[in-house]
């Protein structure tokens, strides 16, 4: 009998060559809290069906990892389809997170009632017990092209005509057939957990499990502000007609990107100068507080709303959070015993809240500096004492929770959480998340800047993302505004730094599945260079020549 080698972490086993990966993953069940969705064959995500013809690495992965999570989406997203489809017998709209969902529109006139989402769940839980393949299924690109638009789903021919490839995937669910950007589970019965909120008339939240809440499904959440900022985004996208990748690309091929470029430009900038508007109106408030999660443009933000503020006549003032953390040796600990930088603890809240009240006094303060290669707050000669028409600006981690400027009077704060909010999907089925946006952002960052290889950022991403939800997205609500610093045409342009990047991890590392999966959504827009971007864009933060980048 013929066999084959697998490696396991760090075991080697012998199997019969053209096992599957389900019947290896059946050995290692019990150390799995949920059932392994997905394999990864050296280092490449793989089906549990594939048959292991050779010698191999593989390892597996459940719901409480973000591969296995990612599956686990991808297979819901399309069963929540085909179920809709079923009953209302109309298309859905994928459009993006929200809470520990993902908010969907179908693409009907309707107003959905509480007997039509219920239909749907039990229509959704009859083809999970029904326990159905996701068939995978090479077809040719042309051929794929011609199916959808026959069947009037134009969004995805349109998205295929822009890929080289000779050969494409589809997957078949039952009689449905359609395309996905990325690995499914082999069947429907993974997909046990999941529920439907009605958030608008013809909008439902799709809730799944969420490997930030232990991979439990809680009760929705819902964040108006950011919902509102996010249909506000994808109602001017509408206008300019540019909703999917294939929109975007069509503006590159005609030439016209620059246009675009600038459009996008002003849109947003009108927008901030309309926040820096509200708060002149407003003469109570004397601190603006920025907050968001990681690359999500904070410093251009800052300096630019600064900037608005003092063309309507306020003098706005920068106060930097970092100067006032604790000493290195009084810094808290994580469960792992390394100091936790990023805790509020770690900050001099009482200080720093001190400060704060006697230069709203306008009292003379004393400014202190952080070193941060001797881990020691240092004394600073540089004297601090504000006027009437000055104005505190503080951006950071914290900024949001209230326990950072506890002793100020919540009349004279303006808080903003800021994130780019994507809007621009693949197509009407596989969205473009936030994360993987930021993501992109804060890998050319750390190259230009830092000079880090991409797969440093991608071994440290995992805990940038647990400080997010430990200490960023909590505090959204505590927002007044939420502004959305994305756009719309940026994808194009981060492809030219990150694809070379990302092409320098090896087949022999463990994020080169992470890094495949990034370059082939880069590989679906055009690129862009950054020759007519405007140097106080917040793009400019991350691919270099930022006007606001320090002297």
């Amino acid at each position: 009998m013929l066999t084959v080698t697998v490696k396991y972490k760090d075991n080697v086993y012998t199997y019969p060559k053209n096992i599957t990966l389900l019947e290896i993953s059946n050995n290692f069940k019990s150390e799995y809290k949920y059932d392994i969705i997905i394999a990864s064959v050296n280092n490449k995500l793989t089906e549990l069906n594939r048959k292991i013809e050779k010698d191999c690495t593989v390892d597996f992965y459940d719901i409480t990892h973000v591969l296995g999570n990612r599956v686990y989406e991808r297979g819901l997203t399309y069963l929540y389809i085909k179920a809709v489809k079923d009953v209302l017998n109309c298309d859905v709209l994928i459009e993006h997170s929200i809470d520990k969902g993902i908010y969907t529109r179908l693409i009907k006139d309707i107003d959905l009632s509480s007997s039509d989402v219920e239909n749907i769940k039990k229509r959704m839980e009859e083809l999970v017990h029904a326990n159905i393949p996701f068939q995978k299924l090479s077809v040719s690109r042309v051929e794929a092209i011609d199916f959808f638009e026959a069947n009037k789903q134009f969004d995805k021919a349109a998205s295929l005509k822009y890929i080289i490839n000779t050969y494409i995937t589809l997957y078949r669910l039952d009689n449905m057939y359609d395309y996905f950007h990325g690995d499914m589970p082999i069947n429907t019965s993974y997909l046990k957990w999941f529920d439907l909120v009605k958030v608008t008339s013809n909008g439902l939240v799709l809730m799944l499990p969420n490997i930030y809440t232990d991979c439990k499904i809680k009760p929705y959440v819902h964040h108006e502000k950011l919902f509102e900022e996010f249909s506000a985004y994808n109602e001017w996208s509408n206008r300019i007609n540019i909703n999917n990748i294939s929109d975007l690309n069509d503006v590159i091929a005609k030439g016209d990107i620059s246009n675009l470029i600038y459009m996008s430009e002003t849109a947003q900038n009108a927008r901030l100068f309309a926040i820096a508007k509200n708060i002149s109106e407003n003469p109570n408030i004397k601190v603006v507080l920025i907050a968001g999660p990681s690359s999500s443009g904070k410093t251009t933000t800052s300096k630019k709303i600064g900037l608005y503020l003092r063309s309507i006549g306020l003098n706005p003032f920068s106060l930097s959070i970092d100067d006032y953390f604790l000493d290195r040796d009084k810094t808290p600990l994580k469960e792992d015993g390394n100091p936790d930088f990023e805790a509020l603890s770690a900050i001099n809240i009482e200080l720093f809240n001190g400060h704060l009240k006697k230069l709203l006094n306008y009292e003379e303060v004393n400014m202190p500096t952080y070193n941060f290669i001797a881990g020691k707050s240092e004394p600073n000669s540089k004297k601090v004492k504000l006027n009437e028409k000055d104005i505190l600006i503080i951006e950071g981690l914290h900024a949001l929770n209230e326990e950072l400027t506890s002793s100020i009077d919540h009349s004279k704060k303006y808080k903003i959480y800021i994130s780019p909010l994507t809007s621009i999907n693949i197509d009407n089925h596989n969205r473009i998340g936030t994360t993987d946006n930021r993501l992109l952002r804060r890998m050319i960052r750390d190259n230009r800047y830092r000079g880090y290889p991409a797969e440093h950022t991608l071994s440290k991403w995992k805990d940038v993302r647990e400080g997010e939800e430990k200490y960023v997205f909590p505090y959204q609500d505590e927002a007044d505004v939420v502004f959305n610093t994305s756009l719309i045409y940026e994808l194009s342009v981060l492809r030219l730094y990150a694809e070379p990047l990302l092409f320098s991890i090896s087949e022999d590392n463990p994020h080169y599945g992470e890094a495949i999966r990034l370059l082939n959504i880069l590989r679906l827009t055009l690129p862009v260079t950054c020759n007519t971007i405007p140097l106080d864009s917040i793009i400019r933060e991350f691919v270099g020549d930022s006007y606001f980048a320090e002297k």
